[in-house]
């Protein structure tokens, strides 16, 4: 769903200000597809430019920050969702991305939810989505994460259970995914809170989510052990949890030394988009709508975790003071996803230089 569009601005040569000028042209364009199929010829079009050096590669804007033991570039990512396949990574890390993040991927290939199942809320900035996992599979993602060349930031790995693996066995499948992706990941984001398999947020429980840490922190140590490396666990948490619901949780992440958490994910809640066409659509709604809540859940979070945990914020960021809310909430890092749909790659500079020299702690409340 990205619209393909290049602002190489920071970089030399005579194209770059073509380049840049022709954004809003391609997003009319893209925009008389349906999203789905400009997703694909977005990602097509930006993987040609980079391989064809028409995308040259952007130094990231702000500050390195180190967290969880990585040093990152600077304190913006993209999230989850857009390069489900991991074989962008040199495009998308060629915009000013400080860390990218790839899937989420299953361990076998699934094709996802039947087809529409992406839609446009463009009043709103919003989209709604019901994709279903649809991956090539944990060793396809592997392998061409292993192929990326010119991105110098982290790469994270979103993990997720197959539809048709029961909640009883969901343990295996993100066991499987995180063995397989832990010599070339720098963090690995256990996703939980999807809204598109059925069942999935059932593991959000804290009897649920405990166990799975457990089991899920035993197998990183092996691993850390045989690799001689440490990679970050995460969870990714949905927006739409009570409060009681955030203190258990907070408690589980302690309790288990859960590294870092990714708040949130899409939410179900429609009222702010109550009277579009497509509110009634199944599935998660992203953008701005999202915008207040994830940064809700972020401050709940951030008051029970006590800075024992790293928080990355996401959820509805489209503008520099919007990300400085979620830090200001007490997030350390941040991504985008929606936003630069609507918005182009241009608004990666602009976040980044605006967490230039800013510290987490000084606003964590």
């Amino acid at each position: 769903m990205l619209l393909w569009s290049i602002d190489n601005s920071q970089s030399p040569g005579p194209s770059s200000g073509v380049i840049h000028a022709l954004y809003p042209l391609a997003r009319r364009c893209l925009f008389r597809l349906d999203p789905e199929t400009a997703h694909n010829v977005s990602m097509a079009g930006l993987k040609f430019a980079r391989k064809t050096g028409l995308l040259r590669p952007t130094s990231p804007a702000g500050n390195p920050v180190e967290v969880m033991g990585l040093k990152f570039p600077n304190r913006i990512g993209l999230a989850a969702g857009l390069d489900k396949c991991g074989d962008a990574i040199d495009a998308l890390g060629a915009l000013g991305f400080g860390f990218i993040e790839v899937g989420t991927i299953t361990p076998r290939p699934q094709p996802g939810n039947p087809k529409p199942r992406l839609f446009r809320l463009v009043e709103h900035e919003a989209a709604i989505n019901r994709m279903g996992f649809n991956n090539p599979g944990i060793e396809a993602g592997v392998d061409n994460v292993r192929k990326s060349r010119s991105f110098r930031g982290i790469v994270g790995f979103n993990i997720g259970k197959n539809k048709d693996t029961p909640n009883e066995n969901a343990a295996d499948d993100y066991l499987a995914c995180l063995r397989q992706a832990y010599p070339v990941a720098g963090y690995i984001a256990v996703n939980l809170s999807s809204p598109n398999t059925p069942g999935l947020r059932e593991l959000q429980g804290p009897e649920a989510s405990a166990r799975l840490l457990e089991k899920l922190k035993n197998a990183q140590a092996a691993l850390a052990r045989e690799h001689d490396r440490h990679v970050p666990l995460l969870f990714k948490v949905a927006p739409d949890l009570e409060e009681t619901h955030i203190r258990e949780l907070s408690r589980v992440f302690l309790e288990g030394g859960l590294e870092g958490l990714i708040a949130t994910n899409t939410t179900l809640d429609r009222t702010s988009v109550s009277g579009h066409r497509h509110s009634g659509e199944v599935g998660g709604l992203s953008g701005r709508p999202l915008t207040s809540r994830s940064t809700e859940v972020i401050r709940a979070f951030a008051a029970e975790l006590g800075g024992r945990v790293t928080i990355i914020g996401v959820g509805g960021i489209s503008s520099p003071e919007e990300a400085m809310e979620k830090i200001h909430a007490g997030a350390t890092l941040v991504q985008i996803y929606t936003s630069f749909i609507y918005q182009g790659p241009g608004i990666v500079q602009r976040i980044a230089r605006s967490l230039n020299n800013n510290q987490p702690s000084a606003f964590a409340s």
